[in-house]
């Protein structure tokens, strides 16, 4: 009786155990696969098959969705993708924090940016740039594959554009490949549509913000595209500017009712798209331009243009250009960076104004650029003083809080 009683005893055991053993097992193997599904191995994904256009063509559809509906990626494919960000793979730095470039099982180049610690942005800009750029679909705006998003780390994941940024050509200290008139024309045209989509025909109306030389990406064959939308904004129904108390972007670039007043709209993308414009035709950065009493390009471009000698602003660099066409685009550079927003065309009339070069349609004369004087330069440098390190004067995006 006592064997019999023993014997129930263990096997009941025995099937208890198992059980509790069995239910671990399981429980153990769905969190890896949760956890596995969470973060995927970037090493071996195929983006060419997993992200696709939707039906609309205006946003992505995905393999794993994630909260931002984008493919996410482990930490550790991440490493391995970079050899563990070697430096030999590091592309460059801006405000966000350092780039680098890895390399997937298939080939396929990607870049990748990585969130510092010491940076002045953080999860706010990182969320903002997924949200706002995981929804848009335009041959001049750079695709966003992935991201990753560790206890430690927050980093994006983009296609590898080979020829690096615009400023790389127009300022590098040893230009290894001068730009000739086509292919700046050819930039210009396609910065122009990718903002003409931003502002008019996404899902959502986007104000970058940030729109500068150092971020138009240049692809394989020198196609720009706009990139770096932690700063932008999106507008709601039918609205046309706004305030903010947190002024952002990079001083030279920046419209000055938005650099003194806070006030944006699309016209303060439309003031960066000029400059960049004059920075593309002349070669010169904006900020630090010395060769008049007007201490800037913008300065200089106006003086030029009101003397009828416009046509020197032209890079030497580019060797012969049509003088009509480089004429055409610093008119339309100088109509975009006037003092007053309603006085700047829209990106609409911008291409309309670009693409009509051959019809020898004139344009409207531009009236005096902002920031184009001693006074004004040294107003704004007055504010930059007042809120020391807050803004640059060079290619980093920065902010500042600013009472309205």
């Amino acid at each position: 009786m006592l064997e019999v009683i023993v014997a129930v005893l263990v096997s009941s055991f025995v099937l208890v155990s198992g059980g509790f053993l069995g239910c671990f097992y399981t429980r153990r193997t769905k969190q890896k696969e949760e956890k596995k599904e969470s973060g995927e191995d970037l090493l071996s994904f195929d983006f060419n098959s997993s992200v696709e256009p939707n039906g609309n063509g205006t946003g992505l559809r995905h393999r794993n969705h994630t909260d931002f509906d984008l493919p996410m990626f482990s930490y550790a494919s991440v490493c391995a993708a970079t050899d563990n960000f070697s430096p030999e793979n590091k592309l460059g730095e801006g405000g966000f924090g350092p780039v680098y470039k890895g390399k997937l099982l298939n080939g396929q180049e990607i870049a990748l940016k990585r969130l510092s610690k010491k940076s002045g942005q953080g999860v706010e800009e990182f969320r903002n740039e997924i949200l706002l750029i995981a929804k848009l679909q335009h041959r001049n705006l750079v695709r966003l594959l992935g991201c990753c998003i560790d206890p430690d780390e927050s980093i994006l994941i983009y296609e590898y554009m080979p020829n690096k940024s615009l400023d790389f050509y127009l300022f590098g200290s040893d230009k290894e490949v001068i730009l000739d008139w086509t292919t700046r024309t050819r930039i210009v045209e396609g910065i122009a549509q990718g903002l003409l989509y931003l502002h008019e025909y996404s899902r959502v109306r986007i104000i970058h913000r940030d729109l500068k030389a150092s971020n138009i990406l240049l692809d394989e064959e020198m196609n720009p595209k706009i990139s770096d939308f932690g700063m932008a904004r999106i507008f709601g129904g039918n609205d046309s500017r706004t305030y903010t108390k947190r002024i952002v972007g990079t001083f030279g670039y920046m419209a000055p009712e938005y650099a003194l007043q806070g006030l944006f709209s699309i016209k303060s993308d439309v003031f960066s798209f000029g400059v960049l414009v004059l920075e593309i035709v002349c070669g010169k950065r904006n900020t630090g331009f010395y060769l008049t009493d007007t201490l800037n390009l913008l300065g200089h471009a106006w003086e030029l243009w009101v003397s009828g000698r416009g046509v020197e602003l032209m890079d030497p660099a580019v060797g012969c250009s049509p003088a009509s066409a480089a004429l055409r685009y610093i008119n339309v550079g100088l109509l975009c960076v006037q003092e007053n927003p309603n006085d700047r065309p829209n990106m609409s009339a911008v291409i309309s104004m670009l693409s009509s070069t051959e019809l020898g349609t004139p344009l409207p004369a531009p009236k005096q650029p902002a920031f184009s004087t001693t006074t004004a330069v040294s107003l704004a440098s007055s504010v930059v003083n007042n809120n020391a390190g807050k803004y640059s004067v060079n290619d980093l995006t920065v902010s500042a809080l600013q009472p309205r």
